[in-house]
């Protein structure tokens, strides 16, 4: 069950979203990312129709990968990716942001990974340590996140 509390700290997790995402070191040149699988997929298409501008005052980068379905902003840059395999279960805690659900993992370089939760494919969000407020940065991916439905269950309290 997803509990809806403070981010807690995840060992082990910074190898796994840096072996998927590798950015540029330094600089506003293009991004390079990992797509998933399914980030060319018919629902990822329409999602990435739907990536903002802006999130915040950050500005779309440039990314140098041949899929539509990532996205980045800023510098360091806020990756998004569709084509996530959905999450199970899992302690880690979960938000609802704008009407959509986020698994919230700290990593361990201090940034954070968000990903949608109920919605397959999922959507993933790795926003840099040096960003403040986090999931405040979320609520402009709310139109994209809410082109795949929540079909697959929602966040829900420990208490039940």
């Amino acid at each position: 069950m997803h509990g809806r509390r403070a981010l807690r700290p995840r060992t082990g997790l910074l190898a796994a979203a840096l072996g998927l995402v590798s950015l540029t070191a330094c600089g506003e040149g293009a991004v390079r990312a990992v797509p998933f699988d399914a980030s060319d997929s018919a629902v990822c298409l329409e999602v990435a129709a739907r990536w903002p501008g802006t999130i915040g005052p950050y500005e779309a980068r440039v990314t140098a990968v041949q899929s539509e379905g990532v996205a980045a902003w800023g510098e360091p840059p806020i990756v998004a990716r569709c084509g996530k395999a959905p999450p199970g279960p899992t302690t880690d805690p979960c938000i609802d942001v704008g009407g959509v659900d986020w698994v919230a993992t700290v990593l361990d370089d201090g940034g954070t990974m968000f990903t949608t939760y109920g919605r397959d494919p999922a959507i993933e969000v790795l926003v840099p340590e040096s960003y403040d407020s986090h999931p405040l940065l979320l609520p402009p991916l709310d139109d994209a996140a809410r082109v795949v439905p929540q079909t697959l269950g929602e966040c829900s309290s420990p208490q039940g």
